[in-house]
């Protein structure tokens, strides 16, 4: 029913935000009597904030069209590599007619960056994908919103998340012998599972594994993040948090997390912060600072927009990850796409390299967290690991904005071209027994968890 009352007062407020849009260009324009007001500034200033807190915000763009390498311009195509129900492998091929630039760029490694699904959209690592550019072919998980999948698309489960990724990771090794894996925060989990499967099954693994700000160990120096999921129990999530779709959109009766309770709680943990920064913008209007208006409106463009995520998911990700730490505690099955129960065994990966990076300041994953992967990645020799903590940077320093371009990126670079090399493709394995899955998925989840920690070791 909450859904139901935020949709009705969203298309409430939809008029009043269009008329704020409207009051606010009518008291800019200098040609509009309202216009000569002394306080038409103020005016027009006020009435687009009121703009800017009541509109619906959209998925955003990429809007990468093009990226500078060595003072060349390289033109951006992105496109759709593997359509899923419930994600699109996005590619950002580069072209130019720079004939050495086009033998530079055939050299260079394949890197899939697996985006966070914990309610912003894979855009959040625009500048991540932007700055990749310069010196890789880049691909990026983007998720979908589970409000806009039909429910005749089936279920998604933390189990699919893994599958995806590695599904990814061989589409990759097939166009190119072999690829590297970035994960952000939340994927970090998914992503070293995936990684661990595929080693367990005697598959081509990934050159390099750079995985940013994650709780492989949310046992570390929990946040307040962490805490929540820790201290309620996984009875109260289902109860408090997970509400079906209305009827206005595709997924209509799907069980789903909405976005706008996520975004509440992000507002939640800063509101002093987020209060700060609407105020600073209002005077930055009075002022005629464009270009920090425009700074202030790209960001919460992106900030503002978030997704559903499908409640079988999203609650299996508490349980695993964040209440009963199964990854580190060596208690990890997952479904394969066959219907199998395979245990997650990160002590059997043994080429992959792996790169942990964590900041300083990260409120969201605490420090430690990402780095208790060395602990359990225990037969990659020592050579093919590194750490790095980000001084002075938060959660989002690590993959955006200036630390990033100029501290995180170039040693995650240097890191990929270290291990980089090229060889044939692995085979995909044989198609998937769908009636194998659904059974599996008819399994209650605490039933599955159960049943998984007594499937023999594969």
């Amino acid at each position: 029913m909450l859904y139901q009352i935020y949709e009705a007062q969203r298309s409430l407020m939809e008029p009043f935000a269009d008329f704020a849009l409207a009051a606010s260009k009518l008291y800019s324009n200098p040609l509009s009597p309202f216009g000569q007001h002394p306080l038409a500034q103020r005016m027009s200033a006020g009435y687009d904030l009121v703009y800017r807190l009541g509109k619906d915000y959209e998925k955003p763009v990429f809007g990468i069209t093009t990226v500078t390498v060595d003072g060349v311009e390289l033109a951006i195509h992105e496109r759709v590599e593997i359509d899923k129900p419930f994600c699109e492998l996005r590619r950002f091929k580069r072209f130019s007619d720079d004939a050495k630039m086009l033998d530079r760029l055939k050299g260079q490694p394949a890197v899939l960056i697996v985006a966070p699904l914990s309610g912003h959209y894979a855009t959040l690592l625009r500048d991540t994908v932007r700055t990749m550019l310069r010196d890789h072919k880049v691909y990026i998980t983007d998720w979908r919103n589970a409000r806009m999948v039909p429910m005749e698309q089936g279920e998604f489960h933390l189990d699919d998340y893994v599958n995806y990724v590695q599904e990814f990771i061989r589409h990759l090794q097939g166009e190119y012998g072999n690829c590297h894996v970035i994960s952000v925060c939340q994927p970090t989990v998914p992503v070293l599972a995936a990684v661990s499967l595929m080693a367990s099954r005697g598959e081509k693994t990934p050159l390099t594994m750079t995985m940013m700000g994650g709780p492989i160990d949310a046992r570390k120096s929990p946040t307040a993040v962490n805490n929540l999921a820790m201290n309620k129990s996984f009875e109260w999530f289902e109860s408090n948090v997970i509400y079906r779709v209305p009827t206005s959109f595709p997924g209509a009766g799907r069980r789903v997390y909405p976005g706008f309770l996520q975004h509440s709680g992000f507002v939640a943990m800063n509101p002093d912060r987020h209060l700060s920064s609407h105020y600073d913008y209002f005077k930055h209007l009075i002022a005629g600072d464009d270009t920090s208006a425009e700074a202030h409106r790209q960001f919460y463009d992106e900030y503002n927009a978030v997704l559903d995520m499908d409640a079988d998911y999203y609650l299996e990700t508490i349980r695993v990850v964040f209440q009963e730490f199964q990854l580190v505690n060596g208690t990890w099955d997952v479904i394969s796409p066959e219907g199998d129960l395979e245990r997650v065994r990160p002590e059997d990966i043994t080429t992959t390299a792996h790169f942990t990076i964590e900041g300083e300041l990260d409120d969201i994953s605490g420090s430690g967290q990402t780095e208790a992967a060395h602990g359990l990645c225990v037969n990659v020799p020592k050579a093919r690991q590194k750490h790095l903590e980000v001084a002075g940077a938060g959660h989002y320093g690590i993959f955006s904005g200036r630390r990033w371009r100029d501290v995180v990126y170039p040693q995650v670079r240097d890191f990929i071209l270290k291990f980089n090399e090229t060889g044939p493709a692995t085979p995909a394995r044989s198609p998937a027994r769908k009636a194998s899955v659904a059974a599996a998925r008819r399994t209650p989840v605490k039933a599955r968890t159960t049943a998984s920690a007594r499937a023999p070791r594969k």
